[in-house]
């Protein structure tokens, strides 16, 4: 079973690209950030063609998240991160497929930073570990893959001054991501290239793309119960690469 993740940056737009990239990588499961959409203009059809059903969560302008399953219905079973009702972000979306509980996040930037956005980025992070430890508490079979937006470790980022005050590797934001760890999930990409170096962002200024200036912002967790069934992973670099492309590569893993 192939799942993968991949900040699309605007899914009507890249529709193209998008479809062109099932039909070669064949992901099982697909988790979509940025859609940037409203839920009427989300492309059921187009995808359905391709033969994927989808569940969504639509915003306009901004956000949106989405999760693809290849010949299946994904069973919506959460649209939202709970703990704070409030937020009308587009950020989580959670469901079931094919016996594993996807869950599908775009977790805020928080730049810049200090000030409201980086506060909120944090909440929003206290949120998502309360929440993956009640679903660890499950023992479900469960995957969080996503834009997590940020760089866990020094060695996930090109050598670089430029982004020592983004919020992106700021301690408390790396703190988070640990916390996850900690809880028991495990960094699939991490697991399976423990040494190398890994990127999954490369931002549209400055030539980052050409000169490989990247970031690994992308991350897709297993729970206790999926490690023992990874059998490889991987990033679709040559996506990045190609004319109108989205700023960010799909991530994905292969579970036996």
């Amino acid at each position: 079973m192939k799942i993968a993740s991949f900040n699309i940056n605007n899914i009507n737009s890249r529709l193209d690209k998008l479809l062109a990239w099932l039909a070669t990588a064949k992901p099982d499961v697909v988790c979509l950030q940025e859609l940037k959409a409203r839920d009427t203009q989300f492309p059921r059809t187009a995808l359905a063609d391709a033969g994927y059903g989808a569940v969504w969560k639509g915003e306009p302008t901004w956000n949106g998240v989405a999760i693809l399953a290849r010949g299946a219905e994904p069973v919506l079973t959460r649209d939202a991160l709970p703990g704070d009702d409030a937020d009308r972000q587009s950020r989580y979306i959670e469901a079931a497929v094919n016996g594993i509980v996807i869950a599908c996040l775009y977790a805020p930037n928080g730049n810049p930073q200090p000030g409201p956005k980086f506060t909120y980025k944090l909440a929003w992070h206290a949120r998502l570990e309360a929440h993956a430890e009640q679903l660890l508490e499950t023992d479900l079979p469960v995957v969080l893959a996503g834009d997590y937006n940020i760089v866990p470790e020094p060695r996930d980022i090109y050598a670089t001054r430029s982004y020592d005050d983004n919020a992106l590797v700021q301690p408390q934001s790396r703190a988070a991501f640990a916390a996850l760890l900690e809880q028991g999930w495990t960094d699939a990409l991490r697991k399976k290239y423990p040494k190398e170096t890994l990127y999954t962002f490369w931002d549209y200024r400055r030539n980052r793309w050409e000169r490989d200036a990247g970031l690994r912002l992308d991350h897709i967790l297993l729970s206790k119960a999926l490690v023992r069934r990874l059998k490889g992973a991987g990033i679709d670099r040559d996506v990045r690469g190609q004319d109108g492309a989205s700023d960010h590569a799909p991530v994905w893993v292969e579970l036996g």
